[in-house]
């Protein structure tokens, strides 16, 4: 009688999940380093993105409760809106397709709850688009520049339609991007008295994971699933517009 032994090996398949790197282009990280820097010239240190008015009514008001605001943006909100927007000009530029950019740009235009939402996101593309037009010039920025409603340029869509112009990848500029707006409410938090620098940092720290997955999902997102939860921000931006005391625009 003969004894056969049979050995069953199992396989375990681990997914990492891991980000674009333009560490292979150090252009690319040039350009993204200065383009969403506090140097470049878009007057983003002018607006709270709501903050202010949350602060003011005893909501976010330290350390752990930004870090749930930004974490909140940043899954269901106008931060996870955006970095879809980002993707989807930089997807319709690479293509070429200037008629899918137009749709991007109108409907980027449009998706805001309170005017100074609008106003932020506006002034900021408007200036964006102007200083990379002069500083970074492009002859393909002319061409799509057409498809872009004047004077109402959605920041956003500003970032992305230059990145793909200029060959960056598009989910490094959707991380690029969220990082810029999470380093921006820190700086808000700082100057409203919230919080310090070092505690600055660390919020910063705290939202690294919801960055990378907000700017992973946001690079295969498509118009037509693109939209917000965040009635709160919406309220506390309306609510800005008649607040007695502001430092900011937003």
């Amino acid at each position: 009688m003969t004894m056969t032994t049979i050995t069953t090996t199992t396989m375990t398949t681990i997914t990492a999940t891991i980000m674009p790197s333009v560490a292979a282009e150090p252009t690319a990280l040039f350009r993204l380093l200065g383009w969403l820097s506090p140097s470049f010239p878009v007057g983003a240190f002018a607006y709270s993105h709501g903050l202010e008015s949350a602060f003011e009514r005893g909501v976010v008001v330290d350390r752990a409760t930004l870090v749930d605001w930004l974490e909140g943006l940043l899954a269901f909100g106008s931060a996870r809106c955006d970095a879809g927007l980002v993707a989807c000009a930089h997807r319709a530029t690479v293509e070429d397709d200037v008629d899918a950019l137009a749709e991007v740009a109108s409907l980027a235009a449009a998706l805001f709850g309170a005017p100074e939402l609008a106003r932020e996101s506006f002034q900021q593309g408007n200036a964006f688009w102007s200083t990379i037009g002069t500083t970074w010039p492009h002859p393909r920025l002319a061409a799509f520049g057409s498809a872009l409603p004047a004077g109402r340029i959605a920041y956003p869509v500003a970032i992305g339609v230059a990145a793909a112009v200029h060959g960056i990848d598009r989910g490094a500029t959707c991380l690029a991007h969220l990082h810029g707006f999470v380093a921006n409410a820190v700086s808000a938090a700082i100057r409203l008295g919230m919080l310090g620098q070092t505690d600055g940092q660390r919020v910063i720290h705290a939202c690294e994971g919801a960055v990378v997955e907000a700017a992973r999902q946001a690079e295969s997102a498509r118009l037509e699933a693109l939209g917000s939860a965040s009635l709160a921000l919406d309220l506390f931006a309306l609510d800005h517009e008649t607040q007695t005391t502001r430092l900011f625009r937003s």
